[in-house]
């Protein structure tokens, strides 16, 4: 599994469709194997939906997300976590421990 994070110094970047960078983890039997950070290029939901694709991606951890762009990642056959908010590292632990949901997505207010 490949999980990307919106990402900006250590955590996770405020609106997914802004965010510089990505910090890409690939999960080997339930624990992270590697990860490393890249940088995205444009912005908006063809950037986001772009790069999930591009780095062959299963999930995606954000903060805010708007809803078009939400239906577009899903459209990918990604998941999509958002409302996360502090470390990606903790976010992605958290992600394999089972306690992040998909309920919380928070919709920007310009959709």
């Amino acid at each position: 599994m490949r999980v990307a994070v919106s990402y900006d110094n250590e955590n996770i970047f405020f609106h997914v469709g802004d965010t510089k960078e990505f910090k890409v983890y690939d999960i080997v039997d339930g624990k992270v194997a590697h990860s490393e950070v890249f940088k995205s290029e444009g912005r908006g939901r063809g950037m986001v939906v772009d790069f999930l694709t591009n780095h062959s991606c299963d999930v995606l951890i954000c903060n805010e997300i708007c809803s078009g762009a939400k239906g577009a990642v899903e459209e990918t056959g990604a998941k999509v976590y958002g409302a996360v908010t502090g470390n990606a590292d903790a976010a992605v632990e958290a992600l394999l421990r089972g306690e992040l949901t998909d309920g919380d997505t928070v919709v920007c207010n310009h959709d």
